[in-house]
Parts: C-alpha cells; structure tokens; sequence
C-alpha cells in the first residue's frame, strides 16, 4: 500500500529545497552584480564549437561591464553590503546543498565510518 500524505510530504519538501537552492543562488548572482563585480566567465574554446568568442568580444564584454560598474548609483557602503549579502546568500545555497545531501546519505556515513 502507497502512503500517499508521505509522498506528498517527500515531493513538495524537496521542491521547496530546491527553490530555496535556486533563489538564494540567484539573489547572490544579482546582489554580486549590484556591488559592481560582475561575474564574467571567460568561455572555452572547442574545437566542434559551433560559436566561438573571439578574444575581442570578450573584451567588450569585459569594458561593457566596468562601464555598468562605473555607472552605478550606490555609494561604497552600500556596494559593500551587497556584497557581504551575497555571499551570505551563496554560504546559504551551499549549506541547504550539504544539508540535503546530509538527509540522503548522512546515517550511511555514520554506519560507514562512526
């Protein structure tokens, strides 16, 4: 017999794991990008690639965003907060990361090694 409230239980406990995992992440993105360092990833090259960045676009890219970073209206204060609460916002993801993956497998270990 199928426990139905228990399956309920498991499914929207691990859809709200994920939102938490995916909001914190992503309001750590954006407060990172308001405290004037933007996130630029340099893109590997692959030989089967089908675009691939030159290293001119790259600088532009990179002179778009110390332009956007110029132009911001925070004082240093304020761009330092955003920063702080975004890496409070990223310590958060990965904690609730490491949390779940401590409920998967956490009595596992304990057997394992304790």
């Amino acid at each position: 017999m199928i426990d139905w409230l228990a399956f309920l239980l498991v499914f929207v406990s691990a859809m709200v794991g994920t939102g938490v995992v995916v909001a914190s992440y992503s309001l750590g993105i954006r407060l990172l990008t308001t405290s004037g360092r933007t996130p630029i990833v340099t893109p590997a090259e692959f030989t089967d690639a089908i675009t691939v960045v030159t290293p001119a676009e790259i600088r532009q890219a990179e002179k778009r965003a110390a332009k956007a970073a110029r132009k911001s209206p925070l004082s240093d204060g304020q761009k330092r907060a955003a920063l702080i609460a975004a890496w409070v916002c990223f310590a958060v993801s990965g904690i609730s990361v490491l949390v779940g993956i401590y409920l998967i497998v956490g009595e596992h270990l304990m057997k394992l090694f304790g």
